[in-house]
């Protein structure tokens, strides 16, 4: 049984900047919602009139077909981690294992239809997306630099981009009127406001499908992204956690496509974070990558990953997993169609109800439109 100890605190001890700093964004009613549903949780038996969770990005509806794979293949896995045992216990390559990168690199080839390339090489592995767009933000900003960042944005950004890092966000403002796409003017706004605030722009950072808009950006806008932060002479990061549930394979597009297109010209100025967490439903496995196009940016990443490292047993097992073609078909399949069920699903209530959303094609998001 645990025992609460109490313990007088002496305000005189003082603390660092970062351990007194109120940029934690936890202040957030963001945050403030997922504490009320920690101390007052709904269930339908239990608690009927407790606090429903509708802020949490998390993917359960192919749970299910994780299950299978491991009830499928549980002794077949045993047998490869138990042959492993020593390797799986003695320091491994900060870079992570070359098996577990390839595997990364073509699970995300897969979910984009084939239509862009991944060096495996290029892959640095972190303890989930939060560390890679933190890890992202250290190396291409200084303290009291800035990221552009389109509006809505996911609030979870307040803490990871700037906390720890000093860097500021400068917002892109977008509105409804066009279905929240980012223009050229936004973005021209937004840098001049940074550069009246005498604040230097670092890059802009893109959510692609967006998190909290359910929706992908098109390619074309894409494409003045990458112009302008070319012109600029700063960087871009494309946070495409969500490129695989996207509702069809075809709807959505990768900056890494566009690279392509161009023939990688200026992409040394390109960084894309991806993670397990939402398209697999793995968010307690904490598993992000960092893909960059940038030579020293991926050396750097790779040093300072070591803080953020994924357990050689973690790796090993998704390796065997991501590299089972059958599976892995089988299940961006089923779960696409899945997500978009439960959208269809939600919108319909919703609408019944005489409320109106926005238009989406990916995700776990439907965002109310006032009328």
């Amino acid at each position: 049984m645990a025992i609460e100890i109490e313990i007088e605190q002496n305000s005189s001890v003082e603390l660092s900047r970062i351990g007194t700093s109120e940029t934690h964004g936890e202040d957030s009613p963001y945050f403030a919602g997922w504490k009320a549903y920690d101390e007052d949780p709904y269930n339908e038996s239990t608690n009927p009139s407790g606090v429903i969770q509708m802020g949490l990005a998390e993917n359960q509806v192919s749970f299910d077909l994780l299950e299978e794979y491991l009830e499928e293949n549980c002794e077949g896995e045993g047998n490869y981690l138990n042959s492993g045992f020593r390797e799986n216990a003695l320091f491994q390559d900060y870079h992570g294992l070359f098996s577990f990168r390839s595997a990364m690199g073509s699970f995300m080839e897969e979910i984009r239809g084939g239509r862009a390339k991944f060096d495996p090489n290029r892959v640095v592995l972190t303890a989930g997306a939060t560390a890679a767009n933190e890890l992202l933000t250290f190396i291409l900003a200084n303290p009291g630099d800035a990221l552009l960042v389109p509006t809505p944005y996911y609030p979870g950004f307040d803490r990871d981009l700037r906390w720890r890092t000093g860097v500021k966000i400068v917002p892109i403002h977008c509105d409804s009127s066009n279905n929240f796409q980012i223009t050229p003017k936004a973005l021209e706004e937004a840098y001049n406001s940074a550069t009246e605030m005498k604040i230097k722009v670092r890059g802009v950072l893109i959510t692609n499908p967006s998190n909290p808009l359910g929706a992908t950006i098109q390619r074309s806008t894409i494409e003045d992204i990458l112009d302008f932060v070319t012109r600029k002479n700063i960087h871009l990061v494309s946070d495409e956690i969500y490129s695989g549930s996207v509702f069809s394979s075809d709807e959505f597009t990768s900056v890494a496509e566009v690279l392509e297109s161009r023939g990688y010209k200026n992409a040394e100025r390109v960084h894309i974070v991806y993670s397990l967490s939402k398209d697999l439903g793995l968010p307690g496995f904490r598993v992000g990558t960092i893909y960059s196009y940038n030579d020293k940016v991926v050396t750097t990443a790779r040093r300072m990953s070591s803080f953020t490292l994924i357990s050689s047993q973690t790796q090993r097992f998704l390796a065997s997993m991501l590299s089972n073609r059958k599976f892995t078909e089988n299940y961006i399949k089923m779960n696409r169609d899945r997500l978009k069920k439960r959208y269809e699903m939600i919108i319909e209530g919703l609408r019944t109800a005489g409320i109106e959303c926005l238009e989406g094609n990916a995700d776990e998001f439907e965002p109310v439109v006032e009328r």
